[in-house]
């Protein structure tokens, strides 16, 4: 629980900031926009979050309106940013994977020539259907 010397302490640290109107009104637009919410506002420039409504009723532009905001858990910029993040990440799977395929082929060739046997035709592994002609004659024509 927060004792009163804690809060002597944070009035004698605050220092009094005032914002622009055209800063509020950049603020308030993103957060119409859904690029930021309130909460990440208020974060960010150290504001309460009464502060940022109180903004957003001054100079948001559905408010005059009458036109009432939704707020999502999620904006949709948030969720496009989430799903990059996602590809991005799988991309760097998917290299890795073909590293790891790409190294154990190489294993495979050297294994093939130091013991001089067809590993990959013991393996029985079949051509894929549709891979076309290998350029190699079985039949001997």
């Amino acid at each position: 629980m927060a004792k009163p010397q804690d809060f002597s302490k944070e009035a004698s640290n605050r220092v009094n900031r005032y914002f622009s109107e055209s800063f509020k009104r950049k603020k308030v637009r993103e957060i119409e926009k859904n690029i930021s919410t309130v909460l990440e506002v208020s974060k960010e420039y150290e504001v309460s979050t009464t502060a940022v409504y109180k903004w957003l009723d001054k100079y948001s532009r559905n408010r005059k309106r009458g036109v009432k905001q939704v707020v999502e858990l999620m904006s949709d910029t948030r969720k496009i940013q989430d799903l990059k993040a996602k590809i991005r990440e799988l991309e760097q799977l998917v290299g890795q994977k073909q590293f790891e395929i790409e190294f154990k082929n190489k294993m495979i060739d050297i294994a093939e020539e130091m013991y001089d046997i067809d590993i990959k035709k013991k393996l029985g592994s079949k051509p894929l259907p549709g891979s076309g002609s290998t350029g190699k004659n079985t039949d001997g024509k």
